[in-house]
């Protein structure tokens, strides 16, 4: 032993490396002990659970860390030497507490999220708090994330000249920071606003740039709108301050639909009201509040008709407007394929016929005279 001891003694990094891998292996065995015990204890409360096992990583790495930290206090290295292992641990503890304290603020906003599940029919108060608790809880993030990074920079000492350089000229400094930061400063205003106001929540039914689409995440600088046939349109968070959109579930998701037919003049309206009633009694999308048909405009061959019908929701909507729309096209062709629209004419012999020398005209080659309004005769 004694051998061994004068080895290890005659060689002062070996001494500093046994020092740090004991000091590590204390670490590690400290954290297993408070897990287990920490599990143990909330075993049955879900938000505790999901706390620890977001922050189970990070704690299994910081501690072992902060106990070498320790170990080098006394550790019989050359100052230079010591200075530099402290700053280099230095960081690695601020990078950890800063990950622990981002996983924290994700657990925590996974648990509200998964409290408020929006599969349900009336979800507006879901979206609503998962809104909130997604847009701030990476705002958070974010913040953590900037201060970590500046702890982290502020451990060298030239940094902190340059720190105080720039105080001393913060007029300058701060135009050109803040030009610099003003998309990203932009976007985190924006996501503050979204939060509070609300101008859009998850799975929100939108029509932006002319897509219809749900709201299918919101992060800390953009917004992911799924349209309807799958695609993802990447909004920034500034284009919902700042321009005009639709929200057709801002208040509620109930909707009326329109759905518009050109008849003949001589189509009576009261038949298809009664089909359209029959065709939303037996549509399990209809809720019931709204059926409506009438007259609301007309040209000089036909006029339209303009069905309303209510459902629950958008996709409902669009299922009913076309179903409405399919079914009363094939009841107007099996009763009434003569008041579909069409165009009249009446054609008529030139007087040159009765001319004496005017040659005589083959049905192909006569003249015609094209009149809107009279029916065609028979031929």
């Amino acid at each position: 032993m004694e051998v061994v001891g004068d080895f290890i003694a005659s060689r002062p990094w070996l001494a500093l490396l046994l020092q740090c891998a004991a000091a590590a292996l204390v670490g590690l065995l400290v954290h297993a002990v408070l897990d287990r015990v920490a599990r143990r204890l909330f075993r049955r409360f879900s938000p505790a659970e999901r706390v620890l096992e977001y922050t189970r990583r990070p704690t299994q790495i910081l501690l072992p860390l902060l106990f070498i930290h320790v170990a080098l206090a006394d550790a019989a290295v050359p100052a230079g030497v010591l200075v530099g292992l402290r700053q280099l641990m230095s960081i690695a503890v601020i990078l950890l507490v800063t990950l622990f304290v981002i996983r924290f603020i994700a657990a925590f906003a996974d648990d509200v999220v998964a409290r408020h599940p929006t599969d349900a029919a009336d979800n507006l108060r879901a979206r609503s708090v998962q809104t909130q608790v997604r847009v701030l809880a990476r705002t958070a993030m974010f913040i953590v994330g900037l201060l970590g990074l500046g702890s982290m920079l502020m451990t060298f000492p030239n940094v902190r000249q340059i720190g105080a350089s720039l105080l001393a000229s913060a007029g300058l400094a701060g135009i050109v920071a803040g030009l610099a930061a003003r998309p990203v400063l932009g976007n985190l205003i924006a996501g503050l606003q979204i939060a509070l106001a609300q101008p859009i929540r998850v799975d929100d039914v939108l029509i932006v740039e002319g897509e219809w689409g749900r709201v299918e995440e919101i992060t800390g600088t953009y917004v992911v709108v799924r349209i309807w046939d799958d695609r993802r349109l990447i909004v920034p968070l500034e284009y919902f301050i700042q321009n005009p959109f639709q929200n057709w579930t801002r208040r509620t998701s109930d909707l009326i639909g329109s759905v518009f037919l050109w008849v003949d003049y001589r189509m009576p309206v009261q038949p298809l009201r009664e089909q359209l009633k029959r065709i939303l009694e037996d549509a399990p999308e209809w809720d019931g509040r709204v059926c409506v048909l009438q007259v609301t405009d007309f040209s000089e061959k036909s006029m339209q008709l303009r069905a309303l019908v209510s459902t629950r929701d958008a996709g409902r909507g669009w299922d009913l407007r076309c179903k409405v729309r399919e079914q009363l096209i094939a009841y107007m062709q099996d009763n009434y394929a003569e008041w579909l629209p069409q165009v009249r004419a009446t054609l008529d012999r030139s007087d040159r016929l009765d001319q004496p020398g005017a040659p005589e005209n083959t049905p192909a080659q006569r003249p015609t005279n094209l009149t809107e309004g009279a029916q065609a005769p028979a031929p």
